[in-house]
């Protein structure tokens, strides 16, 4: 009992406080926003050592992988095993509709926007996406997808002059190790942070779930949960079998309520990090995976890009049916997942890619807009503790069945000594 309390003593205190934050929420309202800038303290911190950790840790990664050869096949396993969990998350969103619809019975006023929002070309989206046009941009969270490629490139320039590079490798190697460092120290103000965050996310918030959105959320949240649950040991278990499913829920505690308090995929990605590595997971594999899957592997926000098209579907009176109806869905959904941001509320993109593709109005925006706050907390948990079961399955493609399975059995032994 004593060494089980030692192994959840941590994650066991930042449940405590999101217990507590949540009944200040529901007790005070609206009034509990007063504890808002003790939780933004916290989400500052966290996004303040994310482009550095981000920037050190890929880079780092990918120049000790010890070739191009290497990297190549993480790179492409990782994306496969993106791929793959995506689809899977939209099929089983797609069903979920035909069983509950989320929009039937709905009656939602449009309201014109203020201020119409600009359209974006999906050209103009993927060249936004990928480049900065200033060096100096680079270093924003805004721009994570740039940052992820500019630091692959770094460590591949560094692999691939050898000797010559060593010293850069282990600059790069010594920085990861101090971000990781630094966010162990943030963590110790966690349990306030995260506390004071969810009082005043569910103060403002959960009265908005009784409203015009209810369909939506009877739809999304237990869908959700199915996935987290059902799901996820489903992908932990072909990672690693038996022993990968216990050894990934035995970590997963930390992650799932950083995620959750948070809403954001950037903000997790230290605690992730740390995760992953006891799931056993090797440095390089979990250090290039969860940082690109911050940004390109979102589970949650493909099953919410499902919900927004199909509730939109049907106020609009579209009929969702037929095969190239559902593969419109399916690939929609996907590029929803992707071109959203790792940050709180950055959906906007994947709203308007939504409404262009589909031809619906932009009066519509602010109803999307509206479910994404509404589903906000748990399409984070699934994006953002989807990226460990990812890497799981990335080393498992890597580094072979037997070897993930014997690595997750030597740490379970090591954690029974």
């Amino acid at each position: 009992m004593k060494s089980i309390l030692k192994t959840y003593r941590f994650p066991l205190i930042l449940l405590l406080a999101i217990v507590i934050g949540s009944i200040i929420g529901f007790t005070q309202g609206k009034d509990a926003a007063v504890l808002k800038p003790f939780g933004d303290i916290f989400l500052n911190a966290m996004f303040m050592i994310v482009v550095p950790l981000v920037f050190f840790s890929i880079s780092s990664a990918i120049a000790s992988m010890g070739g191009v050869k290497r990297l190549g096949k993480v790179m492409g396993s990782m994306l496969v095993v993106f791929l793959f969990t995506g689809v899977i998350a939209s099929v089983v969103a797609m069903a979920g509709v035909k069983i509950y619809s989320p929009s039937k019975g709905v009656n939602i006023e449009l309201v014109k926007p203020e201020e119409a929002a600009e359209k974006v070309s999906l050209g103009d989206q993927i060249v936004q996406t990928l480049t900065v046009s200033d060096f100096s941009e680079l270093f924003s969270r805004s721009n994570m997808l740039a940052l992820i490629l500019f630091s692959v490139l770094m460590g591949v320039a560094v692999s691939m002059i050898g000797g010559k590079g060593k010293p850069f490798a282990d600059f790069l190697k010594s920085g990861s190790e101090v971000m990781l460092k630094m966010v162990s120290l943030v963590m110790y103000y966690a349990p306030i942070g995260l506390g004071a965050y969810f009082a005043a996310l569910i103060g403002e918030f959960g009265p908005t779930l009784l409203g015009s959105y209810l369909r939506a959320v009877l739809y999304y949240y237990p869908l959700a949960i199915i996935y987290f649950f059902g799901f996820f040991s489903l992908y932990a278990y072909m990672a690693s079998g038996k022993a990968g499913v216990r050894h990934f829920w035995k970590n997963m505690l930390s992650p799932s309520l950083t995620a959750l308090a948070t809403c954001s995929s950037a903000a997790s990605i230290p605690v992730n990090l740390e995760a992953s590595k006891k799931m056993g997971v090797p440095n390089d594999i979990s250090e290039t995976a969860v940082p690109l899957g911050a940004t390109l592997h979102k589970d949650g926000s493909v099953m919410g890009g499902v919900l927004k098209i199909t509730f939109l579907f049907g106020i609009f009176g579209h009929d969702f049916s037929g095969i190239g109806t559902y593969v419109l869905v399916l690939v929609v959904s996907l590029l929803v997942g992707m071109v959203m941001g790792a940050i709180p509320q950055g959906g906007m993109i994947g709203e308007m890619l939504i409404l262009s593709l589909f031809g619906f109005p932009i009066e519509a925006l602010p109803i999307a807009a509206a479910i994404s706050t509404i589903i906000d907390p748990p399409a984070t948990l699934l994006n953002a503790t989807g990226d460990n079961v990812a890497s799981m399955m990335t080393a498992r493609l890597v580094e072979g069945k037997n070897r993930m399975k014997e690595t997750v059995m030597r740490l379970g032994e090591q954690k029974g000594a």
